[in-house]
């Protein structure tokens, strides 16, 4: 059983932030804002969402990219975090599972997610 005060407090974060729907297998832009000494400044992390998991304020997601020389990058994003700016989803991908990690050993055509088609 949760404090009514920290139920409280958790509910008024999460109607605060404005947050799209998205699920594993979508492709996303997060932009983070980072602060480098006294300079703060927007970094765009691009890739697939592998994985989400956790509710209310607690609620993170995974996202993987392929970056230089073909190195997987995966960083994980607490929803409701400050430092992050906003969230766009740019692609919808038609995957059956919720988790994603089988992702991990695939390299080239093989890991690549169909796109999901719009209903008419």
């Amino acid at each position: 059983m949760r404090n009514k005060y920290i139920e409280a407090f958790e509910a008024k974060q999460v109607d605060t932030k404005e947050v799209p729907q998205f699920r594993a297998g979508d492709t996303l832009r997060v932009a983070v804002t980072i602060k480098e000494g006294d300079k703060t400044r927007i970094q765009n992390f691009e890739g697939l969402c592998i994985a989400r998991r956790g509710q209310g304020t607690g609620e993170t997601f995974m996202v993987r990219k392929i970056a230089a020389n073909s190195v997987g990058v995966e960083r994980i994003f607490p929803i409701y975090s400050d430092s992050i700016d906003s969230i766009t989803v740019l692609r919808r991908g038609k995957v059956r599972r919720a988790k994603l990690f089988y992702l991990r050993t695939r390299r080239g055509k093989s890991a690549r997610i169909a796109e999901l088609k719009k209903a008419k």
